[in-house]
This record gives C-alpha cells, structure tokens and sequence, in this order.
C-alpha cells in the first residue's frame, strides 16, 4: 500500500486548506447577494405603489402630459405626483421630479431622445423603454402598475408587451388605456394576432373624432385595429369615442373627457379597483361639449 511521505502530507493539506478558503471566499458574495435579493423581493412583494406609467406620441418631450397631470389633480383629494423619465440615444437616463413619499399611484411619464415617428423608430423606442422600465421597477419596488400611451406611445406599448413584458421583473401590468393610437401604422393588414399580449389585461382604447372618421390625424379605423391584437385575447377590451371640444388628435391628452375616463377606469381613487367598470368589446360613444 503507496504511504504518503510526511512532505506529501503536509503539502495535501495545505492544497486543502487553500481550496476550503477560496470556496468560503466565493460562497461570501453569493450568500450576500441571495439575501440582498431575497430582502429585494420582499420589499416588491409588500410594496403598495402602483404607478400610473405614461408614453406620449412621436415629436413630444417629457413634458407633454404637465396639463393631463394639472388637470387629475384639479379639485381631486389625492394629488399624484410626477416623475419625469428620459431615455436617452446613448443608453443614459434622466430623471426630472420625484415620487412624493406616501403617494400610492404616481404618474411617471417615460420620453425618449429619439422621438421620432417611423415603425423601425417605435420599435427601438420600445426597447429603450424597457431599459428604463426594469431601472424603475429596480429603483421603486413596484409590483404593479398602469399604463396610458397617446398615439404612438400606444404603439410602443404594444411592442413592448408583444416583445420584452415577459422580462419584466415581477411586476404585473394592470391596465392600457390608448389614445388615438394608428394600430395599422406599420403594415396595410391587420389580420395578424400576438398571443403574447397577457390575459389578464383589460385595454381601452379611446378615440377622438374632430370629422365623422378621424381625430384629424388618426383615421378611425386605424385606431379600431386595435381590436385585431387585444380583442379576445385580454380580459377586457373596450373602445370608446370621444366628440366634440378638444377632440383633435393632439388636443386629446387635455380632454375633460380623457381626464375623466383616467379617472373612472385606471386610477384607484374614491376605492375603484381599475378593470372594474362594466366593460364590453362594443364601442362606446363620449361628447365632450
């Protein structure tokens, strides 16, 4: 039977001894990581937050909703505060404002450098965005939240549930509400469904007739192909028309009516749960006079 030397012996050891403390090194930073993330999930988990996240349309800055935001919190006895988001060509991302401490259901308008029109455009805007999502969701432990996009931030909203919303990070998308949003800009069919888009979203999509088929920008049945990603395939989807006063297409964010609907069908205040309403995937017709 071979007998290691005394040399041997000592020289085993030691190889075990410096394989012992490279593997407790190694094992220190995981075990600090794995509680770092369990402690993060928790705090997501038990977070009350649940932001009102914004996409305006191509050509508008961060700061094309100020008037949307003025007029929720006119005469209103929860007052949503506004964080300003933009995403920048380089990868870099600003932040203007801040999320008031105990405010619930923030407003967080989300704009990018490149704002411009384009499907190629949209898309990239898409992916830029959900770099900025995933910061958001890191920065503010949200676990839920909803969603408005005017015109072609409609679009982008699409393309990100189409395209990056499995990734997201835990948290849950509640409810879409689109506005004058051309749902066949990219292609001259629409007979093509994503079953990507989750089940239990309830999408509205809302329109504005400044003539008897278009909101002057956006004709009517480019926003009612909308129907052809999210009809029968989310929980609810409704669409809705908005006439008369401030019902041109880029009037549309100030709208007392859009105001209103915001109100009624995506915010929690006055204890109405978003998706709550009666919904149906007939229209429904709003004046605005």
């Amino acid at each position: 039977m071979f007998k290691l030397t005394n040399r041997q012996q000592r020289r085993s050891l030691w190889v075990l001894l410096v394989g012992i403390f490279l593997l407790v090194v190694l094992l220190i930073p995981t075990t600090s990581w794995v509680k770092s993330r369990t402690k993060e999930k928790a705090a997501q988990h038990n977070s009350q937050l649940s932001p009102l996240i914004m996409i305006p349309g191509s050509s508008a800055t961060k700061n094309r909703f100020d008037t949307l935001v003025k007029l929720l919190n006119q005469g209103s006895a929860t007052k949503h505060s506004l964080l300003k988001v933009e995403v920048y060509n380089s990868g870099k991302i600003t932040y203007t404002g801040k999320i008031r401490r105990g405010d619930t259901e923030p407003i967080i308008v989300v704009a990018f450098e490149n704002n411009h029109d384009g499907y190629s455009n949209i898309k990239k805007q898409a992916k830029m965005f959900n770099e900025a999502f995933e910061q958001l969701v890191q920065t503010y432990k949200f676990n839920n939240f909803k969603a408005f996009g005017h015109s072609n931030g409609g679009l982008i909203w699409t393309v990100w549930l189409e395209k990056y919303y499995d990734e997201a990070d835990g948290a849950k998308i509640k409810t879409l509400m689109t506005l004058g949003t051309p749902y066949n800009f990219s292609e001259s069919s629409v007979s093509n469904k994503t079953q990507r888009i989750p089940s239990s979203l309830t999408v509205l999509s809302v329109m504005g007739t400044k003539t008897y088929n278009s909101d002057g920008l956006v004709p009517e049945g480019s926003v009612e192909a909308g129907k052809y990603i999210y009809q029968k395939v989310v929980k609810h989807y409704t669409t809705m028309t908005v006439t008369g006063n401030d019902a041109q297409h880029s009037d549309l964010p100030q709208n007392q009516q859009i105001i209103s609907l915001i109100k009624e069908y995506i915010l929690n205040q006055n204890g109405n749960r978003p998706g709550s309403k009666n919904r149906s995937n007939r229209p429904n017709q709003l004046s605005s006079n």
